[in-house]
């Protein structure tokens, strides 16, 4: 066992117990019912997710001793197995260090607060925090198809969901219906009495909240951030004419984990049960608009070569939650213009969506945290206005703001119509959807990754492969997703001539042409060259049947 007879006697002082197994464990995993929801279960069942050992809830044992010695404990971690409490007396620290199943007793440690983005005069983009305890409302979601497909009066919304055809979704009929969105946040002041909720509380689709911070407090009490609560309008906002959000229909579950009264890293951890609770609940998208870089102790702050992914403990939290088949939405971060200028933690998660900003005509914001991370990948992934957003204020009021903490619930709302018309289809292939059919997929960089999203391209790409009519799998076409260049591959092996035929996605015909047989490659490529980008169904038809194929035009 380590010494840590360098901790301080400052009280109270919050450790982080780390804990070697979860032996003598009275859960298991052939009962998954006693710790995960049903919508958990379901969730990984959907995605051929197994149960695995960082499923089951620490040790209730190992806790129990922990807490007996005489400590606070606060709450505890199943995925990363330690268990946090806090003491002012440094001797009951020593007594756990010495128990059998802990590895090391780590102190928290204080963290800087880092340079604000730049904003307008209304709205101020920093982390704010305060607490409460789980509040159901709802057992179950509203899982039945919105009959609206209608356009939308989204008031001072429209540029911002606009320029990522989050519209068309809703055009579709597509709003987040039966989706449950977890914001991770700081406070939600006032978001109980905000009449841009109303229709949210009156259909309960506010399934709860909790403050991981302080058990107990209200996290809606107007001495809370009202961060948390600028995000959710976001997504759920409802005031036809003046603010319509990008998810109006989805439900969502309220959780503080951010304590803007102290400056520890405690919030990372905080961070991870926020995500653990996240998906036992069910979630399938967790909204992250916080992000953790330096400390006041030079000698522990994370440095850029942290950021990999793997080393920070929000990062490692954030891919297990991507693991059990969450799509985790992070927002860059604001350090762009600072000497800090990458992205934080958890946006450096290989399989957290990281989400820049851009201002209203699509340009780079300055402040908008860069990439790439230390290993080289591509961050930010996309990009969705953060600059000058239209917000709902405590008192109902729209307003503006800017932050990459405005831009990530922009694009977590929009996913949460996309996945809810492919529910079939797993995070990480509609997080690639729409990175693939982003603005500058072909040309991403560190300053705006994959680009501004174009999500009606990404619907259109989850169709791709659903083969239709009448098919005999005599022809193949290359690639699915093509620029200007299209081959296509004669199965059939005998003389036999065929037609084309292509149409748009309203059924338009765009092109029409005979091939002669003989041949095993044919092409298409002026024919195709200026075609608009989006989904496009090509027919072959020959003497014994015909294929069809869906097919997406990429932007050059």
């Amino acid at each position: 066992m380590t010494s840590i007879s360098t901790f301080s006697q400052i009280a109270p002082e919050k450790y982080v117990a780390w804990l070697s197994d979860k032996a003598n464990n009275p859960y298991s995993l052939s009962n998954p019912s006693e710790f995960l929801s049903e919508r958990a279960l379901e969730r990984r069942a959907r995605y051929n997710i197994p149960l695995d050992n960082k499923d089951l809830p620490v040790t209730p044992q190992y806790v129990e001793r922990i807490a007996q010695i005489g400590v606070q404990v606060l709450h505890s971690s199943k995925w990363l197995n330690f268990v946090m409490f806090q003491t002012a007396d440094h001797s009951l620290v020593e007594q756990i260090q010495q128990l059998e199943f802990v590895i090391k007793v780590e102190k928290m440690k204080r963290r800087i607060r880092t340079e604000p983005c730049p904003v307008n005069k209304v709205l101020y983009e920093s982390y704010y925090p305060k607490p409460n305890e789980i509040n159901f409302f709802s057992s179950q979601l509203n899982l039945k198809f919105s009959s609206l497909t209608a356009n939308l009066d989204y008031g001072a919304a429209y540029t911002q969901i606009h320029m990522v055809k989050g519209d068309e979704l809703h055009r579709m009929g597509y709003l987040g219906d039966g989706m449950l969105i977890v914001l991770l946040d700081a406070g939600f002041n006032s978001a109980d009495i905000n009449p841009a909720f109303d229709s949210l509380w009156m259909k309960g689709r506010i399934l709860g909240y909790r403050d991981i911070v302080q058990r107990g407090n209200n996290v809606f009490s107007t001495s809370m951030s009202p961060h948390g609560a600028y995000v959710l309008s976001i997504m759920g906002a409802n005031l036809p004419g003046q603010m319509v959000g990008t998810a109006p229909h989805a439900s969502y579950y309220l959780i503080r984990t951010e304590d803007d009264g102290s400056e520890y890293i405690i919030e990372e951890y905080n961070w991870v049960t926020g995500a653990e609770l996240a998906d036992s609940l069910g979630a399938d998208i967790i909204n992250s608009s916080l992000g953790y870089t330096v400390f006041d102790d030079p000698s522990q702050n994370h440095t850029y070569a942290d950021m990999d992914g793997n080393t920070a403990i929000s990062s490692r939290g954030a891919d297990i939650a991507a693991s059990k088949g969450i799509l985790v939405v992070n927002s860059a971060g604001n350090s762009g213009s600072s000497a800090w200028h990458y992205i934080g933690a958890p946006a450096d998660g290989d399989s957290v969506f990281t989400i820049g900003a851009v201002d209203r005509w699509g340009y780079y914001a300055s402040f908008s945290s860069t990439g790439p991370t230390y290993d080289g990948r591509i961050k930010p992934n996309v990009m969705a206005m953060g600059q000058g957003t239209a917000v709902v204020d405590i008192y109902g009021n729209v307003t503006y703001g800017s932050g990459t903490s405005f831009s990530s619930p922009l694009t977590a709302g929009c996913i949460a119509c996309l996945w809810q018309s492919k529910l079939g289809k797993n995070n990480m292939t509609v997080m690639q959807s729409v990175m693939q059919t982003a603005s500058q997929f072909n040309k991403p960089d560190s300053l705006m990754g994959y680009g501004i999203p174009d999500f009606l391209a990404a619907f259109q790409t989850l169709s791709v492969g659903q083969r239709e009519c009448a098919n005999h799998n005599n022809f193949t076409v290359s690639p699915s997703f093509f620029i200007d260049n299209l081959i296509i591959t004669n199965e059939l092996n005998r003389d036999e001539n065929f037609s084309l035929s292509l149409l748009d996605v309203q059924g338009k015909l765009i092109l029409e042409k005979e091939f002669q047989g003989g041949n095993r490659y044919f092409y298409l490529r002026d024919e195709i060259r200026n075609l608009k980008p989006g989904l496009y169904i090509l027919q072959i038809s020959y003497s014994s049947g015909f294929d069809s194929f869906k097919l997406i035009k990429l932007k050059q």
